[in-house]
């Protein structure tokens, strides 16, 4: 017979066992509760800032040191969250580039790059931002250790393309280019094979930040794809018609690129 314990011990029990997180139906079987009497249970827990749901049908467990948070840092339980909700993902944008050292401005937002639309989600100070992307499979990532497990992250060249495809997302043009200049090693080759992935105006953008603010690379096979004689010129901040024209890069410089570093 399997031995139950009481809900309020539940939290404690979970992370005796290093685990951080459990569905309903493992908090049904551990505690023996079922329906309203558990939900009732996990209020309690909830609203006394020991457990929190991410994810409907997931719970968190939030250990004494973030008790006053009522939640846990959002790496500690994204790759648990979007497993729950059977969606790929990375970790992107300026959250991905601060964890590859390019951390002038610290990202107000946790910001996920999934398969699909999902609805953006407070959780007390914890703020997650999801953009949807059907290449998520197709961007190279890394497996980052964190306090609870692993979590997905976008490497340094999908970092680099996505923030160039959605500059908006990086605080403005210019602070993409702080991150391009922060951010260290690039392979050229990688960033001309994906940033076409985006679209030919990411490809512009990134071959043209390389090229004045990376002087260290090689931006060739960026202008091999980037194929700038062809097509309507493409604009280096999205939605301002007006600017000189690149021709070099098929590009409008739109705005004036002014990194922090």
């Amino acid at each position: 017979m399997t031995t139950t314990v009481p809900p309020s011990e539940a939290p404690d029990v979970l992370i005796a066992k290093g685990r951080y997180w459990a569905t309903t139906a493992e908090l049904e079987e551990m505690t023996g509760q079922k329906h309203a009497v558990l939900r009732t249970s996990l209020a309690r827990l909830t609203k006394e800032g020991r457990l929190f749901s991410p994810a409907r049908g997931l719970y968190v467990v939030v250990p004494a040191e973030f008790r006053s948070w009522k939640v846990v840092p959002a790496e500690w339980f994204i790759d648990a969250m979007m497993k729950h909700l059977r969606r790929d993902y990375y970790v992107g944008f300026l959250n991905a580039a601060a964890l590859h050292g390019a951390s002038h401005q610290a990202p107000q937002t946790f910001r996920v790059v999934t398969t699909q639309a999902l609805p953006d989600r407070d959780f007390e100070r914890v703020r997650l931002r999801f953009t949807a992307s059907q290449h998520v499979a197709d961007m190279p990532t890394e497996r980052r250790t964190v306090q609870t497990g692993y979590m997905t992250v976008a490497s340094s060249e999908t970092t680099v393309v996505d923030l160039a495809w959605r500059p908006s997302l990086a605080g403005g043009i210019s602070n993409v280019a702080t991150v391009l200049k922060e951010i260290g090693q690039l392979d050229t080759e990688v960033l001309a094979r994906i940033a076409p992935l985006r679209n030919r105006a990411t490809v512009r953008r990134v071959g043209w930040l390389i090229e004045r603010f990376r002087t260290d690379l090689d931006s060739h096979w960026l202008r091999v794809v980037a194929r700038p004689e062809e097509g309507e010129p493409a604009l280096l901040v999205p939605g301002r018609k007006r600017g000189e024209l690149d021709r070099r890069w098929g590009l409008r410089i739109n705005a004036a690129v002014e990194p922090d570093v």
